[in-house]
């Protein structure tokens, strides 16, 4: 098994972190951010911090118009095209706050401790406006649906329906390492360099070209490590217009970091959606229909990320059960609350929870085991490919191969003695949670493979590093094809001048797209080297093979060329090249993909609950989980793992909350509490199945990225209901004390 080429380096210290970035007479950024949720700005008074020593300039609105031409908006990275006026975020505000940390102002001092200061000093006049905090009182800015099938009609008819409102709060990224940028201007090209573009640097680099009228080419986008990303980090902030626009207009370098404090109120916040959710039956617990009535709480304004939450939490909610008829609406409204986006397994891990506990509630209202509520309803192998009439990010849903009741069976089986201990004793409860993902999402990817005369290998890909090990993954994939060693490949993931195409990493998208890009570039190099080596060798290009890095005629193993040599002589000037033939051993490949493919897994927890307190302690936690094809298992199993970690961060403790004058109370890691390793089971057990490649990429792979979260909320809520003995739902995540408490004494005087 290949070991993670990053660990070295970051193992010793030795990372190329955004912040580790410096540039001599580098400037230091603070931004001024609004105490207010919402209201109207009547001044910014910067006079005193533009006189403190060492503050080079303070800048609002009003300089960026003046500059700009206008003050920007915030472009949506897949519009719909439906989205209203007035939602998208300036990068600056002119006359109106609508969130507490929104930036009004920045600050520009020799060090970041004066910029601190004088940011403190600059005065910020808001005339209140009234706050909105409660999304059930909005008007919605639109709607997003996605149904099929008669619904009305199945609800009418059916002997059993069952319905629950549920929520889920605000849960947020909050990645190891705050965000951090440092981009370098050059006057005599008018070219920029920038650190710490992240997740989609082209779209980031088309983006900030736009805004300042510069050539997307003169922009160049380096990578780095990154300290975790999880959706939320590396979208285009305000930061990442004022960081390089401010370099330009002030001529030397400007840096920013973000303290925690910030990336609690400035980064993307996510989840935040209430489910009315209902699902009609037989008699016998076949379903009949499914429907859901969604409110999805955005924040201030729409980001980059447009309405891409709510229409995977419509698209993705009927998951992997045969649903006759479907109806689902996310109604999208703006509140006075920091902005929301996407966090991993983003409309997924809402309408899994949402779902799957309602599963759990109908199966002990219809008297049918819980899992077997699900067997019956699972789409069966046969059914598969199964296509449903709606659509998904722009593309239709087509589930692909699968077994989805054998893995189902699996995990019932590799947990039946945690069922056994629940079911034993007071106070303990199992909870089981099946869920379908969604990876791949293109509409493309574009890879170059260069084998150097050295014999070593170059892969410039288009994808990110985030921290998943993708550097790893895609060396592996064009070693494989190469027949060389993994160790010979260097990869070089989103730097925008080496591969100006890529379209990043989100959406689990990593090794199903931009992997199989590396893999037909690969194809193409092995082919082109052939066609040389066969010159070389004297013999027919179909007799030419490779085998461990070496080209030979057929029959004659021991012989022939290696792969370095075959670069040597496509070298430029190289006698062996025909006349107006390309010299070098070089291909780039783009790998285009029409729709998404659909990873799937199961969720189980056994839980021990304390009435009392309130407190939730997760024992025992299992995944199984199906992708197709492991490039890299144990990759594979750290996501898991790690999704386990930040999905029962979301179930038990995770939530951003709001006074009445929309003040965060969750604004420091005292009160915005995630789990350590102390909240962790001893282990997670991982089931890893191979068992349906994906036939729609090359190398049969399923996103990894996701799967270890997107059922968690389901699988601890249904365990927490089981410990509980609950007749009805939890009501809404997280499962913190106050509320378990509350859920077992409402039971005890029920009950």
């Amino acid at each position: 098994m290949t070991l993670r080429r990053e660990d070295d380096r970051l193992l010793r210290g030795r990372g190329r972190f955004a912040d580790d970035e410096n540039r001599v007479r580098q400037a230091h950024l603070r931004l001024v951010r609004s105490a207010d949720a919402h209201g109207r700005i009547v001044r910014i008074d910067a006079e005193a911090a533009r006189r403190m020593p060492g503050v080079i300039d303070v800048v609002t609105a009003a300089e960026l118009a003046k500059d700009l031409g206008e003050v920007p908006v915030i472009p949506m990275r897949m519009p719909r095209g439906d989205e209203p006026d007035g939602c998208l975020q300036p990068v600056l505000p002119v006359d109106e706050v609508r969130y507490v940390g929104q930036p009004v102002a920045a600050v520009l001092a020799e060090d970041p401790y004066l910029a601190e200061d004088a940011a403190e000093a600059v005065e910020v006049d808001v005339e209140p406006l009234p706050v909105l905090l409660d999304p059930g009182t909005a008007e919605p800015i639109m709607s997003v649906r996605a149904e099929y099938g008669s619904t009305e009609a199945a609800f009418a008819a059916a002997e059993h329906v069952v319905e629950l409102t549920l929520g889920v709060q605000r849960h947020a990224a909050v990645p190891l390492e705050p965000r951090a940028l440092l981009a370098e201007h050059h006057p005599g090209t008018d070219s920029l360099e920038i650190w710490g573009l992240t997740k989609v640097p082209v779209f980031n680099r088309d983006v900030l070209a736009g805004m300042l009228g510069m050539p997307a080419h003169r922009i160049r986008a380096y990578p780095m490590d990154v300290g975790g990303g999880f959706g939320a980090r590396g979208e285009f902030y305000p930061e990442d217009l004022l960081v390089p626009w401010l370099a330009r207009r002030l001529g030397r370098p400007v840096k920013w970091t973000e303290d925690r404090a910030e990336a609690l109120v400035a980064l993307n916040h996510s989840r935040d959606q209430t489910h009315h959710i209902a699902a009609a039956f037989t008699e016998d617990g076949r379903l009949l229909a499914l429907r859901d009535r969604i409110v999805h709480d955005n924040g201030g304004y729409l980001r980059t990320h447009g309405v891409m939450v709510p229409e995977l939490s419509v698209s993705m909610l009927p998951g992997p059960y045969r649903v006759p008829a479907y109806s689902g609406r996310a109604d999208v409204v703006l509140t006075h609350k920091t902005p929301c986006g996407t966090y991993r397994a983003p409309g997924r891990y809402e309408g899994t929870f949402a779902r799957e506990h309602l599963l759990d509630v109908a199966a002990d209202r219809l008297g049918i085991d819980r899992i077997e509520l699900r067997r019956r309803n699972l789409l069966t192998p046969a059914e598969l490919p199964h296509r449903r009439p709606i659509h998904a990010l722009r593309t239709d849903v087509v589930l692909d191969a699968g077994d989805y009741p054998g893995l189902l069976e699996l995990a019932r089986s590799r947990t039946e003695d945690w069922r056994a201990e629940a079911a034993a004793r007071r106070g303990v409860g199992y909870g089981l949670a099946m869920f379908l993902e969604k990876s791949g999402l293109g509409p493309h990817e574009t890879a170059d493979v260069i084998v150097h005369p050295s014999g070593r290998v170059s892969v410039h890909s288009g994808g990110t590093s985030l921290g998943q090990g993708i550097e790893t993954v895609l060396g592996q994939v064009a070693a494989a094809v190469l027949t060389v060693p993994a160790a010979h490949v260097d990869v070089v993931n989103g730097d925008t001048e080496l591969q100006p195409f890529g379209m990043g990493s989100w959406a689990s998208r990593s090794s199903v797209v931009a992997g199989s890009a590396v893999h037909v570039a690969a194809l193409a190099v092995v082919e082109r080297a052939r066609e040389v080596a066969a010159r070389l060798l004297e013999a027919d290009p179909r007799d030419v093979e490779l085998h461990d890095g070496r080209f030979a005629v057929a029959g004659t193993p021991g012989s022939g060329l290696a792969l370095a040599q075959v670069a040597e002589a496509c070298s430029p000037g190289s006698p062996h090249l025909l006349p107006g033939e390309e010299p070098g051993l070089a291909m780039r490949r783009r790998f285009e993909v029409a729709h998404m493919t659909y990873p799937y897994g199961v969720h189980a927890a056994l839980v021990e609950v304390d009435a009392d307190t309130g407190k939730v302690d997760v024992r025992r936690y299992l995944v199984a989980y199906e992708v197709g094809r492991a490039l890299n298992p144990a990759l594979v199993e750290g996501q898991l793992i790690g999704g386990v970690a930040q999905g029962l961060g979301g179930a038990v403790y995770e939530r951003f909350s709001y006074d009445d004058a929309g003040q965060p109370t969750a604004a420091t890691f005292m009160d915005y509490l995630i789990p350590t390793a102390a909240e962790m089971p001893a282990r997670v057990t991982t089931v890893l199945r191979e068992d349906a490649p994906s036939p729609d990429n090359p190398l049969g792979v399923k996103g990894a990225g996701e799967g270890g979260i997107t059922a968690a909320g389901a699988a601890v809520a249904n365990a927490v209901r089981d410990a509980l003995e609950l007749p009805g739902s939890v009501g809404a995540l997280p499962l913190d004390p106050a509320r378990v408490a509350s859920l077992a004494w409402s039971e005890a005087v029920s009950g």
